[in-house]
């Protein structure tokens, strides 16, 4: 046996056993007699791997994504996208344009549903991605308290030049993120060309996730954008309706 893989199993199974919760290191590490330094060395692999999350220092650590995804199990963020997936089809059935359903995990934008186009040139993105390259990722940024994006600034820093020239700065930042919170729509051109837009998802007000559209640039001239963004905000009033009923 591996004895290392043994080891990461044995976090994995103790976590799973009460997923509801976070498991701090000390309880992880003392549980399974386990060295401190070679859990912790274990956790941030599996937290990179995102098969766990880690909630921070004193919170812990319970089950990611990829731990859902295994098994199909749509625990994970399961009522967002049971309320979102239908609105969502049919979102992308109106404009025929890929359609995602985002939230921020382990210091990422990552993706807990999509739904594809049946365009033979389409827009991809990949589950995870650098918080500053996408549109749901800065929309979500903008609309965190100020202590969560100061704590997010810090362990990842400030974007580069080239992923987003006005934002390289503690006060460029906060001007796009401003912005982003007046208009509650987040707009991104990649260098691919590609054009992303995102608006908020919102439970009792608090936005929790985003809903977006990505499209090659060159189906999106101006009247076609307008379109897109009230289609986007139409059906996020309708998640955020459904969200709403107890």
């Amino acid at each position: 046996m591996v004895l290392v893989i043994v080891k990461a199993l044995d976090i994995l199974e103790l976590v799973a056993q009460d997923p509801s919760r976070a498991h701090s290191l000390t309880e992880i590490a003392e549980t399974l007699q386990m060295n401190q330094a070679t859990c912790v060395n274990i956790l941030k692999t599996l937290v990179e791997k995102n098969y766990l999350e880690h909630l921070g220092r004193k919170k812990g650590y319970r089950l990611g994504p990829m731990a859902y995804n295994l098994t199909n199990n749509l625990s994970y963020s399961q009522d967002l996208v049971l309320v979102a997936k239908d609105i969502m089809q049919d979102l992308t059935h109106r404009l025929n344009e890929t359609s995602i359903l985002g939230i921020i995990r382990n210091q990422k934008r990552f993706i807990v549903h999509l739904v594809n186009s049946d365009q033979d040139l389409q827009a991809r993105s990949r589950t995870e991605r650098n918080i500053y390259e996408t549109a749901s990722g800065r929309l979500l940024l903008a609309f965190m308290s100020t202590k969560e994006r100061e704590s997010l600034i810090n362990a990842i820093g400030y974007p580069s030049s080239d992923i987003w020239p006005d934002a390289t700065s503690p006060q460029g930042l906060d001007a796009e993120l401003a912005e982003i919170r007046t208009k509650e729509l987040s707009r991104t051109r990649s260098q691919t060309h590609i054009i992303g837009l995102a608006v908020p998802i919102r439970r009792q007000n608090l936005v929790i996730a985003s809903l977006s559209i990505f499209v090659p640039e060159i189906r999106c001239s101006t009247g076609r954008q307008k379109e897109i963004e009230f289609e986007l905000r139409s059906a996020a009033q309708l998640i955020n309706e459904r969200l709403s009923v107890p």
